[in-house]
């Protein structure tokens, strides 16, 4: 990513995902992530206040919940298999492009106050985004009835698990490759709750 182009703002989120990625969150100080940055530390703390603020600030910018909000909002077309398609195909474009926050959300980062419930803030929207299609997919005649929610988390978890296992570099089911997975469970799916 050319950094000359970002805003100061962004640079310094960059840097502080690269970092606590590869080092930890306790491994990096804020002079290190401004240092990277090309920028000073007095920058990071006028624009974040302190390390986990940057962090739960580059969770907020580069996560899914503003792009599922962009997909769910424009870019349906009420056919199940083809709307779900679409949906798992972004989520894990997203996923993949934000591998380096998963991985620190999965590691120490968890014990800061407060930032397990933040970060949750994105798949909580995503359930809601996808229950409140299947409920309308239900008033359509389009999906048979089901608890909305259960199906929705359902759905949710298949993928995010595929997403983990792509994340190890399918170490743990290596012969499972992620772009099938997606078309075939989609496809599962879609027959399961198409009338």
């Amino acid at each position: 990513m050319d950094q000359s182009k970002l805003s100061s703002s962004d640079r310094l989120l960059v840097a502080a995902i690269n970092l606590i990625s590869e080092k930890g969150y306790n491994g990096v100080t804020t002079q290190e992530i401004a240092s990277v940055a090309n920028l000073s530390e007095m920058t990071l703390f006028r624009h974040f206040g302190n390390k986990q603020k940057l962090l739960e600030s580059a969770f907020d910018r580069y996560h899914y919940a503003e792009e599922m909000r962009n997909l769910f909002k424009n870019k349906l077309v009420w056919e199940l298999e083809k709307d779900l398609l679409t949906v798992s195909k972004t989520y894990h474009d997203i996923m993949n492009r934000n591998r380096k926050l998963i991985q620190i959300s999965t590691k120490d980062a968890f014990q800061l106050p407060g930032f397990k419930e933040k970060i949750q803030q994105h798949p909580l929207q995503l359930l809601d985004f996808l229950t409140n299609y299947f409920e309308k997919m239900i008033e359509k005649g389009k999906m048979i009835h089901s608890d909305t929610r259960m199906t929705a988390f359902t759905f949710m978890m298949s993928q995010y698990g595929a997403f983990v296992n792509d994340l190890d570099r399918e170490t743990n089911y290596p012969d499972i490759k992620l772009k099938p997975f997606i078309y075939e469970s989609v496809r599962i799916f879609a027959r399961a709750m198409t009338p």
